[in-house]
């Protein structure tokens, strides 16, 4: 037994002189590779949506990841793509803002497919914000570039080798980690890549906290996820949520809190009056649906019982109206 104390102590002090790294990771790749399920593999909880369907991440959405000796600011960005709308230019300055401060960039590159026109783009883009070209036509990068291939579980052994070999030659990529992150499979060794290639730094938020959004902001997020995995192919990709207000139950008089369900109070906006119906179901069935699968999620966020109250409405041509994107916070 004594033997076993000193061999824990004589490790003490190594674990303490293990330096503190904290800093931003920015998660890029193209529209759907998987950078939702990564951050919310990572994080260990749903904090992005994650769906089947490509440009579901409409924000830069801030996981935090928190460990005894680091804490990673994870910002999953919008899938970098040729804008359409005006939408999709908000959506490309979103992914310009996320990745103006970062202290190291993790490559989303999905192993069941090709190196296309859609990842060279972005490598391009990498490299004029984050590298200098050297005179030997190699680029030295300012932070880290770390490859994560997703999707291993599609490739066998040989097949993922190759892949490997692929991307390897494709960057100057600081590190590349195999991953399938719907398996749970090799997810701490990412983890611990993105943590050894971040700099020493100070933790910056407490430690139970997960998330930089607003209850608000993660609540219509995750309607809006139920919405996309629900109705699929039938789902205007229009579709925006906003939760107008979350009320407490109190006393009108003292303002004094009493036990009750929370009311929060949620617009589906929809861009013409025929995907009103789609919405909201036959016999209202999409939204009763809606409502109980959220039950769960959004009592934790709200902290206590809370009841859904939505409504669906038309903003027409909202994804090219300046004046509408600014009212659904784009």
């Amino acid at each position: 037994m004594s033997d076993q104390n000193n061999t824990a102590n004589a490790a003490e002090p190594a674990q303490q002189d293990v330096p503190y790294r904290s800093g931003f990771v920015a998660v890029v790749g193209r529209p759907n590779v998987g950078k939702s399920t990564l951050i919310n593999a990572l994080i260990g909880k749903q904090i992005a949506i994650a769906s089947s369907r490509p440009e579901t991440t409409r924000k830069a959405i801030r996981g935090i990841l928190t460990t005894d000796h680091a804490q990673l600011v994870l910002v999953d960005t919008p899938g970098i793509h040729r804008p359409r709308t005006l939408l999709g230019q908000r959506l490309n300055d979103v992914v310009e803002e996320s990745l103006s401060d970062v202290d190291e960039v993790a490559f989303l590159l999905p192993a069941d497919q090709e190196i296309g026109p859609g990842d060279k783009r972005i490598l391009s883009r990498l490299r004029s914000d984050f590298a200098t070209k050297r005179d030997d036509g190699t680029f030295a990068w300012k932070v880290p570039l770390i490859a994560i291939v997703t999707k291993i579980d599609e490739l066998n052994r040989t097949e993922l080798i190759n892949k490997l070999m692929e991307i390897n030659a494709f960057a100057d990529f600081a590190d590349i980690v195999p991953v399938s992150a719907l398996e749970h499979d090799n997810l701490a060794e990412v983890k611990n890549v993105l943590i050894e290639h971040m700099p020493e730094g100070p933790q910056m938020y407490p430690d139970d906290q997960i998330s930089e959004e607003r209850p608000e902001e993660t609540i219509a997020e995750l309607i809006r996820g139920t919405f996309l995995e629900a109705l699929d192919d039938e789902l205007p990709h229009s579709l925006a949520v906003v939760v107008d207000s979350i009320d407490y139950p109190e006393d009108n008089e003292t303002g004094v809190g009493y036990d009750g369900k929370a009311q929060v109070h949620v617009s589906i906006y929809v861009e013409r009056d025929s995907q009103k119906p789609i919405i909201i179901g036959k016999g209202a069935s999409n939204l009763t649906y809606v409502k109980k699968k959220l039950r769960t999620p959004v009592n934790r966020i709200v902290g206590q019982k809370a009841k859904l109250d939505l409504h669906v409405k038309v903003a027409k041509g909202w994804q090219s109206d300046p004046k509408q994107l600014e009212k659904l916070g784009f």
